[in-house]
């Protein structure tokens, strides 16, 4: 189920990424948005590689990971993914959908990392609060 959900996600994005730069749409603006795509989806594809086994579709507490990405970030996927996308929408001028989307996604993210927050601090205790004190979102 976890390499099902992993490839839906690299499919979507490669999709949507793909379709952007088919759909080239030149000047300054495209170049930007582009490029902020291009840094947010590596990001997000190091992320999920440093999550590795410990990556699951509902809230687990497999093992903590804190390296990589992880000492600087709770939720790099959550938050590379959503600036990939939001670079596309930049890019493409999707105005009214990445408005709705960035809505929609921060209810979403915030929700999923609430549950993991409290399924994390349960297992891991002290532990994780001590990582949560020295990492952002």
């Amino acid at each position: 189920m976890r390499r099902l959900a992993r490839l839906g996600d690299i499919v979507f994005y490669l999709g949507v990424y793909a379709y952007c730069v088919w759909a080239h749409r030149p000047g300054v603006q495209y170049i930007a948005g582009m490029a902020l795509a291009t840094a947010g989806y590596a990001l997000w594809f190091t992320a999920r590689a440093q999550l590795g086994a410990a990556f699951s579709l509902k809230p687990e507490a497999r093992t903590l990971v804190t390296s990589g990405l992880y000492s600087k970030f709770r939720h790099p996927i959550y938050l590379f993914s959503t600036i990939g996308l939001t670079g596309l929408c930049i890019a493409m001028r999707w105005y009214i959908f990445g408005s709705v989307y960035l809505v929609a996604i921060s209810v979403v993210q915030s929700r999923r990392a609430k549950a993991e927050r409290a399924v994390l601090e349960a297992a891991f205790g002290d532990q994780y609060r001590e990582y949560r004190e020295r990492t952002w979102f």
